[in-house]
């Protein structure tokens, strides 16, 4: 035999907001089990006669707002078990805010409970009318007690409900004020359309101070202008992006390609690599920005010949990001940083289907020379083509340098060429057995190269005498003297 809930709900405010049919119910209902009997309505029934029990003692025995809300939706399943019908009763409107609501309406899909949604008054519309704005111009409705600053759009009228307390309202706070200005203004509005209604405005940092709170608060927060603020959302960057490559846009945008492009993709990402060599954040900062142009440029690209567009290349990545760590998305155990490269691969091999697969195919022919031989080199070894330590890379090394120095007698060029290529990449190899980045390497060798000859430079300037009328030991004292000041 099936049980049932009827949900009704209180409105905002006093009796007078309640529809009659409500009324009625209420009234007939005998007792009513209530989410909270702090509202204005529960007041003037209690007066009338009518019963509630009180469930608000539950939120005093958990942390979390899903704990309590699942224990809720416990006791009234349970209570509809034991009495056949019962009345629930929540503030504004059952299917706004109301997250036991949700919670029961999914357990009477799969059961035999009966949920009955009966109506009642919500508060939306008198919140609408006591801060006076047209929700036509758009607005987003969010519950603060699980509010996500990627769910808000700045430039829509925003309401954020169940902002009942200090802890609450600082959270929201703390949201806010990453995606807007600290003296943003916000309005807290109390008990809308009942004789309680209150409006206060205040800046967003001082939200959670000198502010009444309780279940019948929400807030407002009106939205943001155009104004520099803005340039922190991805959507602005993109239409600046899109109006670059308009037809009013900037000439050289327009007629960019992605081959035109390649270039300046490369130069950014090692002017990045330089920034995170330095440590310093501000340039980290700015650089990562040039790379997201050269992405968004290319995305546009595709955009304007119809072919593929930004929203693409998001789902491909987190699809991909979803897809190759089951570990985090999946029920797939993994105990060490090793075993999630290997599942990567394993996965990775399955994408690509059962169609003839060359290990070295993998490594982009554009790379340049060192990265290339690198992630030659780690495939291969991938594939079980590899020295069983970092001794045999060594000598090979040696042996690759050896063949080098004969050829440099013979005075051919062409085996020249040939062995020194044989050199470096036996080096990169080498580097490899010790964790080593060969790029990276050559780069703060490079850097250390232009400190030092930098101090010779200046040395040389302070004397007063050109670089030729010095010795090449005179040079080099000057060069032993700055690798002496970097120790």
């Amino acid at each position: 035999m099936t049980h049932s809930i009827t949900i009704v709900g209180l409105g905002a405010g006093e009796l007078d907001q309640l529809p009659l049919g409500i009324y009625k119910l209420l009234k007939q209902a005998g007792r009513i089990y209530a989410r909270t009997v702090e509202h204005p309505a529960v007041t003037e029934l209690r007066e009338e006669g009518v019963q509630f029990i009180s469930l608000d003692h539950i939120y005093e025995k958990h942390d979390q707002f899903a704990e309590v809300y699942e224990e809720i939706a416990d006791e009234l399943e349970a209570a509809a078990a034991a009495e056949k019908q019962v009345v629930y009763a929540v503030p504004g409107h059952p299917i706004i805010a109301e997250k036991t609501v949700q919670i029961l309406i999914d357990r009477g899909v799969s059961s035999e409970l009966e949920v009955r949604i009966a109506g009642g008054h919500s508060f939306l519309d008198s919140l609408l009318t006591a801060v006076e704005i047209d929700p036509i111009d758009g607005f987003q409705f969010l519950d603060g007690t699980a509010l996500m600053k990627e769910d808000i759009n700045i430039f829509q009228h925003l309401i954020i409900a169940q902002v009942y307390d200090s802890f609450v309202a600082s959270e929201v706070k703390l949201t806010l004020m990453e995606k807007y200005p600290d003296e943003h203004a916000v309005y807290m509005v109390t008990a809308a359309g009942s004789a309680a209604q209150t409006v206060k405005k205040v800046p967003l940092y001082e939200l959670d101070h000198q502010v009444e709170l309780n279940n019948l608060t929400s807030l407002y927060v009106p939205p943001i202008k155009q104004e520099e603020h803005t340039y922190r959302e991805f959507s602005v960057l993109r239409q600046i992006i899109a109006k670059l490559r308009s037809p009013q846009g900037c000439p050289w945008d327009r007629e960019q390609t992605h081959e035109s492009l390649k270039k300046y993709l490369i130069e950014e990402s090692y002017e990045l690599l330089d920034a995170i060599d330095r440590q310093n954040d501000e340039d980290i900062v700015e650089e990562l920005g040039d790379v997201l142009l050269q992405v968004l440029l290319h995305a546009q690209i595709g955009e304007d010949e119809g072919m593929f567009s930004i929203e693409d290349v998001v789902a491909s990545l987190a699809e991909k990001m979803v897809r190759r760590h089951p570990h985090v998305f999946g029920e797939t155990d993994v105990r060490s940083a090793q075993e999630v490269m290997a599942n990567w691969q394993a996965i990775k091999q399955q994408e690509k289907g059962e169609k003839d697969h060359f290990h070295l195919d993998e490594v982009e022919k554009g790379l340049p020379a060192l990265l290339r031989a690198y992630e030659l080199q780690r495939k291969a070894a991938k594939a079980g083509f590899d020295w069983d330590e970092a001794q045999g890379a060594i000598h090979k090394a040696e042996e690759e340098w050896q063949e080098f120095l004969a050829e440099v007698t013979s005075g051919n060029s062409n085996r020249q060429l040939e062995e020194f290529g044989d050199v470096l990449f036996s080096f990169v190899n080498v580097a490899r057995f010790y964790s080593i980045h060969p790029e990276e390497a050559l780069a703060k060798a490079n850097e250390k190269f232009c400190r030092r000859f930098s101090h010779v430079e200046k040395r040389v300037k302070a004397s007063g005498r050109a670089f030729q009328e010095f010795t090449l030991s005179e040079l080099d004292a000057f060069w032993e003297e700055a690798k002496k000041t970097e120790r």
